[in-house]
């Protein structure tokens, strides 16, 4: 089964909505003049609550190559809680894409698996995809355990969907060693573990899920690395961080099947 990578440029806290209007009207020209093939790959950028609704009008209005979705979601579907956005109210500004489980929220959050898992269920609930993010500490890594730590992520993250739903969203294995370090996984390393993920998928979910379910490496991703990384056979995108915030370093990442 053919595999579209998706390049998504997550920007974390960065850029009010005036600043997030420049970067995407940036990108949408950079990606012009490259002559981006948005047949050969797949670009998204996930953007801050309040920058979203400028995204999606100058995205829509303008028919630009690439999607818009959101960092988090909230477990619930409405009430009294104050602060948290939810899948609906995220839905109907067309996200296509919601993070959830992202390392800084498992870390600075507290966020389990199982608040993780509830964040993806409501997320396809109401259409969107999630692009669940799963990894290791160096202290893992170090230790050797950095594939069971990461598959009992992958495990309780994906509990209870279905096979098919499994298939059509996104898994990205981000080593929290290698987020905003410089460091950077060797394409072995990532490909080691982004093929024990898609491993465990075939197992829990069947074949036809594990050849569907698209699975990303993030983790100091550049221009210079992500062709190498993108020539792995399980590694389907890039989760980009700081170079997303960068319209030539993003639009390299998303054309890296140029290199």
């Amino acid at each position: 089964m053919s595999r579209k990578p998706l390049m998504a440029g997550n920007w974390k806290m960065n850029l009010n909505h005036v600043e997030a209007a420049g970067l995407v009207q940036n990108l949408a020209w950079t990606l012009k003049d490259r002559k981006f093939d948005p047949e050969r790959s797949e670009a998204t950028v996930l953007v801050p609550y309040t920058d979203i609704r400028t995204v999606q009008t100058l995205i829509e209005g303008d028919k630009l190559p690439f999607s818009h979705g959101a960092q988090d979601v909230s477990t619930h579907e409405s009430g009294a809680f104050t602060g948290e956005v939810s899948a609906d109210m995220l839905a109907k500004l067309n996200c296509a894409y919601v993070v959830v489980g992202h390392s800084e929220r498992r870390e600075y959050h507290g966020e389990t698996d199982e608040v993780v898992n509830a964040k993806a269920r409501a997320a396809l609930a109401h259409g969107m995809t999630p692009i669940v993010c799963v990894g290791e500490g160096l202290d893992i890594r170090k230790e050797g355990r950095h594939v069971p730590y990461t598959l009992d992520q992958v495990k309780g993250s994906l509990a209870g969907l279905s096979a098919e739903q499994v298939g059509g969203l996104v898994v990205a294995y981000e080593p929290v060693w290698a987020i905003g370090t410089g460091e950077v996984a060797t394409p072995d390393d990532a490909q080691e573990v982004c093929g024990a993920i898609r491993g465990f998928i075939s197992d829990e979910f069947g074949a036809e899920a594990a050849a569907a379910v698209r699975i990303q490496y993030g983790g100091s991703v550049k221009g210079s690395n992500v062709a190498e990384i993108m020539a792995r056979p399980d590694i389907d995108g890039a989760l980009v961080g700081g170079a997303s915030l960068k319209p030539e370093d993003f639009a390299s990442i998303v054309l890296f099947y140029e290199q």
